[in-house]
């Protein structure tokens, strides 16, 4: 009984969500960064910027598709590290069941002891949105959850 409430409950008050996982190797010198958005919210998101009908299945190795998502993430999501903006370089995406998962790294980037972030990934799509980030550096985790319209956050390490 408490699995059909729950599913009722979810499809009369849907959630919007999205994950941003951020790992500072320092091995690499780099920051990891992945994304996770539903599936279906983020076509629609794309469909409303770029007038331009897509489906994520069928479009992974569509050069103009991953520019549109690069183009797309690089709008909604800058980020600092210890005072500097950062440039990040879109890796590709995934599809796996009900979500995409977009790849990014900064290069270069020796330690990590402050990272600012300014995100309104799907603030566009949904005035519920919010996205979850979980952030690890210095052999530290730390989550934060970005709730709109708020958009920027500091992790200190």
């Amino acid at each position: 009984m408490a699995f059909i409430l729950s599913l009722l409950f979810s499809l009369f008050h849907p959630f919007y969500v999205s994950v941003i996982d951020v790992n500072h190797n320092a091995k690499d010198k780099n920051v990891e960064i992945s994304v996770r958005i539903f599936v279906d919210d983020f076509e629609t998101t794309l469909k409303q910027n770029f007038k331009r009908n897509i489906d994520l299945h069928k479009s992974a190795n569509d050069v103009q598709v991953n520019k549109l998502i690069n183009n797309y993430v690089e709008s909604k999501l800058q980020i600092v590290i210890d005072g500097r903006p950062q440039a990040m370089h879109y890796l590709g995406f995934e599809v796996q069941k009900e979500s995409v998962w977009i790849f990014l790294e900064i290069n270069n980037i020796n330690h990590l002891k402050k990272i600012n972030f300014n995100c309104n990934l799907l603030y566009d799509f949904q005035d519920k949105q919010m996205n979850i980030f979980n952030v690890k550096a210095n052999g530290v985790e730390k989550n934060y959850k970005l709730d709109h319209p708020k958009s920027s956050l500091e992790f200190v390490f």
